[in-house]
Parts: structure tokens; C-alpha cells; sequence
């Protein structure tokens, strides 16, 4: 890795995220319900003076501490989206580019929509080979600390986890919930093989391997 590709792999995270945050936003403009991560920060706006953007920049970067605590590697990826991510779903809340729909039919679609962003927006950012998200590097680093359990049901804990704080703090739960829950994973593998793009082949570098490519030239 040397200083160039290390620049052009930040401005793939920052587009990507960008594309990512546009089809969180379609997922929440449904007003079916919320995916559990939303769900949680839609919560914490609720009980508090932030909005949801803050509420999920304050819940990314208390895992991202979490994340260091159980020693998962940590890049620029991993930074950027804790402190973009939530506020750029903010901005495109308030923005409300697109017009109104009603019905359960036209939210889901729109939150298939947003479902698919949401996996090409991955794709972009996690080629700059910087990382992944705090909550992706969680759901890992449990993983390795909960071996016996297989990463599926880490992940259905992790999940439920956040769900039912965030709908005990008054987060929007329904139908567009599960349609979200379990249409990510389908959506993300049906985009990512379409334009042919394995995630498990990159080798992420950290963030002191970047800074140390960044000095070197």
C-alpha cells in the first residue's frame, strides 16, 4: 500500500458510505419500521436532545472502543464510518430528496431499494481494503470471543440486542423491521455476485499500517 492508493481508498470510503447512508435513509422513509441498528438510534433520539445522526455517531464510537477493548483491528474504515455514517443519514433525513409514497407495498420496495444502496455502498468502501464498519468489527470480534456459538446466532444476539433496547426507548418496529433484518443479507449476496465482488478475499490493513504507508510515500 502506498500513499496514493491509501488516499483513493479514503475517498472510496467516503463515497461509499455516502451511498451506504442514502439506502439507510430509503429503509427509514418506508415508515414500516427499522432495522435493528436504526431502531436503537431512532430510540436513543427519542430520550434525548440528539438526533438520530448523533444518536448513531455516540452509539458507533462507543463500539468502536469496544472494538479496541477486544482487540479487533481498527482502520480508517472503521473511523470514517463511526463519525460519517449516522450524520450523513441525518443530512439525506432532513434533505428528504424524494417524494412521498404511502402503502405497505411501495415502503417495501423502497426498502429493498434501500437495501440494495446499502450493498453497493459496502462494496465501494470495503475495496479500499481499510476495514469495516464498528458494528461489522463487533459482530467479529464476539464472534472469536463466542466460538462456540456460530456467527448466525452471534449475530440474531447482537441484533435482537439492539432491536429490543432501541424498541424499549420507543424505536419504530414493524413489518419494514424484518423485511430489513433478513432481506439485507439476501439483497447484499445478490448484488455482490452480480458484480462479482468477494469480501472475504481482501486483506484490511490498520490504521497504523496506513499511517505508516502514508509516511513512507
Amino acid at each position: 500500500m502506498n500513499r496514493k492508493r491509501v488516499i483513493m481508498g479514503w475517498v472510496k470510503i467516503v463515497v461509499g458510505l455516502l451511498i451506504f447512508s442514502l439506502g439507510v435513509h430509503l429503509t427509514i422513509r418506508a415508515n414500516l419500521g427499522l432495522a435493528p441498528w436504526d431502531c436503537l438510534g431512532m430510540g436513543i433520539s427519542f430520550q434525548t436532545p440528539l438526533n438520530y445522526g448523533l444518536s448513531m455517531t455516540m452509539t458507533s464510537l462507543i463500539i468502536l472502543f469496544i472494538d479496541i477493548l477486544i482487540n479487533e483491528k481498527i482502520g480508517f474504515g472503521t473511523i470514517i464510518d463511526a463519525l460519517l455514517t449516522g450524520n450523513a443519514v441525518q443530512l439525506f433525513n432532513d434533505m428528504d430528496p424524494f417524494p412521498q409514497t404511502t402503502g405497505t407495498l411501495a415502503g417495501i420496495l423502497i426498502i429493498i431499494a434501500g437495501l440494495a444502496l446499502m450493498a453497493i455502498g459496502q462494496c465501494i468502501y470495503m475495496s479500499s481494503a481499510q476495514c469495516c464498519g464498528p458494528r461489522d468489527a463487533l459482530l467479529v470480534g464476539l464472534g472469536k470471543h463466542l466460538s462456540r456459538f456460530p456467527i448466525g446466532a452471534v449475530q440474531i444476539m447482537l441484533w435482537g440486542t439492539a432491536l429490543l433496547i432501541g424498541w424499549l426507548l420507543g424505536g419504530p418496529v414493524g413489518i419494514g423491521t424484518l423485511v430489513s433484518t433478513f432481506g439485507s443479507g439476501i439483497v447484499m449476496q445478490i448484488i455482490f455476485a452480480f458484480i462479482r465482488f468477494e469480501p472475504r478475499s481482501i486483506e484490511h490493513h490498520g490504521a497504523i499500517d496506513t499511517l505508516k504507508a502514508l509516511c513512507h510515500g
